[in-house]
């Protein structure tokens, strides 16, 4: 891919809800040195995360090179526990890539809200992040960069994301000399002394992250970053409180030397014996060099410690997506945050700090938006929409004229709590929660509606007329069957081209609209499982009546109000 640069003119800053290709910016989820990372929407309204380099380093060749790189390792890597890459525009003036919107909170955020993970949890982070690890590294990458703030956990299940950093086996490194590029703490002991990227160091990372959830604070400890750079380069890991049976595959993993690491075979063994309750000392098997095990004691040290080089320097990377960062300082205090726990001493009273559990390089913290877009990251209620699609199809079969104007009221309907809803978000992102937003609301309301009006007469015309084709196609098709007449007004032809016109209006253009607006309501309407599973069934007893009564008439509609069907649904055919 091409990193070369689109001229040296001036870059405006992205005014807010700007458009960026075919993305709209809805808000800003995290930001860092050299990018900022927006929540957006595609043309078909689907949340994505959208990454973009600031304004003063849009034209920096090696910017744009390190964008393209992130690009070329996300692109290698398919597995559920990696955000996938979507989309990018590396040669554009606002160089840019667009990534699956992950809508889970961070472990590090979870850990402080709630405190160390339960075992069950701990278990799925364990082996969701192991997994993952094994189909990057075999697919050539190394993450380099993996740390709490870089997993987001979504029902559960580890995401990871921020391949900023990413090593590429076959590539050159972007990293100056001496120049060592990590979070403290979070950083392997040979990166530190400067050795090469290898899988280990994902591999050790992953040990002091799931140590970070199974003991609520960082394995080494908070303070200065040269403090806890140099517990990380003796392995003076603190795992107390870590699970019994866990414990010993972590130390092992965080073992300073590279080869008296357990492999990967005996990591995921051992996670796999955790998930059924067995100590993970049974997994581990004797290695060359280590004697019978790499075993360590909660909180040992390992004899023989590596001295820290004085030219080592940690450099946090650009934000890492969904994070809120400015430029880091060289410190390894932790994120302050109104939802922290208290603070816990670092081992060995090495710093007085009162930073949080993450461990990572200072950070001023900027909340982000109070009340963020309430149609993003909520369940689509996919199985009460198909059920309300088939009742619609049943009434059109038999009540068209009843079916219509239900139709075309529920679409009024939905394209104006769309455009109220999305009204009402962009004025508090612009102006924060106010007393005046209910009132707003209620007097920008008729005028919602009036733009709704227009915008489903427009919106009509294309679904309009692929059901009514449909209707008569079908017509002939069973005229040419049975020998009959062609009746386009019959149910069989309603039905067919009512389906196909409420696909077009909900997939075809200006559906975006409707099919947000049509989610709030029904996720408003149905506020628990129970509501949902009685809605679906009553939905579908109406729809099973309706094609009783059909049947019993012959197959026949009513066109009730009127008396007869449309003059031009009955041609000479």
């Amino acid at each position: 891919m091409s990193t070369e640069v689109v001229g040296p003119g001036p870059v405006e800053p992205l005014p807010e809800h700007a458009k960026l290709g075919p993305y709209r910016l809805v808000q800003e989820l995290g930001e860092g040195g050299m990018g900022v990372v927006h929540l957006a929407l595609d043309r078909n309204g689907r949340a994505v995360a959208l990454k973009v380099l600031r304004p003063h380093v849009a034209h920096d060749p090696l910017a744009r090179a390190r964008l393209a790189r992130e690009v070329e390792t996300l692109s290698r890597i398919t597995d559920p526990g990696v955000a996938p890459i979507l989309d990018a525009d590396i040669d554009g003036p606002r160089p840019y890539l667009v990534t699956r919107y992950v809508p889970g909170p961070s472990l590090d955020e979870v850990v402080r809200r709630d405190g160390p993970l339960p075992t069950i949890a701990l278990r799925r982070l364990g082996q969701g992040l192991a997994e993952s690890l094994r189909t990057i590294h075999a697919a050539g990458v190394i993450h380099r960069d993996l740390k709490p703030a870089n997993v987001l956990l979504l029902d559960g299940e580890p995401v990871l994301i921020d391949f900023g950093i990413a090593h590429i086996a076959d590539d050159i490194r972007l990293t100056s000399t001496g120049l060592v590029m990590g979070t403290p703490g979070y950083l392997s002991p040979e990166l530190i002394e400067g050795g090469e990227v290898t899988t280990a160091t994902d591999w050790w990372a992953w040990a002091a992250t799931v140590a970070f959830g199974a003991a609520g604070r960082p394995p080494f400890g908070t303070g200065p970053m040269d403090v806890v750079l140099s517990r990380v380069s003796r392995g003076e890991a603190d795992l107390t409180g870590v699970d019994p049976l866990l414990a010993p595959v972590l130390a092992a993993a965080l073992t300073p030397r590279a080869d008296l690491r357990p492999s990967v075979e005996e990591i995921l063994g051992a996670m796999d014996g955790y998930a059924m309750g067995h100590p993970t000392t049974q997994i581990l098997t004797e290695h060359p060099g280590r004697g019978a095990t790499a075993v360590l004691p909660v909180g040992a040290t390992l004899p023989e410690p590596w001295p820290l080089p004085p030219a080592a320097v940690v450099q946090q990377p650009e934000a890492p997506a969904y994070r809120h960062k400015s430029p880091s300082v060289p410190t390894a205090s932790a994120v302050h945050s109104p939802y922290a726990e208290p603070p816990v001493p670092a081992p060995g009273g090495a710093s007085d700090a009162e930073p949080p559990p993450s461990g990572e390089a200072p950070t001023t913290w900027h909340r982000g938006v109070e009340h963020p877009d309430p149609r993003i990251g909520r369940p689509n209620r996919s199985g009460v929409l198909v059920a309300l699609g088939v009742l619609l199809v049943a009434g059109f079969a038999v009540l068209p004229v009843v079916a219509a104007v239900l139709t075309a009221a529920w679409m009024l309907l939905a394209r104006t709590a769309d455009r109220s809803m999305t009204s009402l978000v962009l004025r508090r992102h612009a102006s924060g929660v106010r007393r005046s937003d209910v009132p707003m609301a209620v007097v920008s309301g008729p005028w919602h509606a009036v733009v709704a009006v227009v915008a489903t007469a427009l919106a009509l015309v294309v679904p309009l007329l692929v059901g009514v084709s449909t209707a008569f196609c079908t017509a002939l098709a069973v005229s040419a069957a049975t020998g009959g007449a062609a009746e386009p007004a019959a149910s069989l032809p309603l039905a067919v081209g009512s389906l196909l016109g409420l696909w077009v209006a909900w997939w075809g253009p200006g559906g975006a609209s409707l099919r947000r607006g049509t989610r709030s309501m029904v996720r408003g309407m149905t506020v628990n499982a129970a509501v949902r599973q009685a809605l679906v069934a009553l939905t579908l007893v109406a729809a099973v009546a309706l094609g009783i009564w059909c049947y019993a008439g012959g197959g026949e509609p009513s066109w009730w109000p009127q008396r007869t069907a449309p003059s031009f649904t009955t041609p000479a055919l």
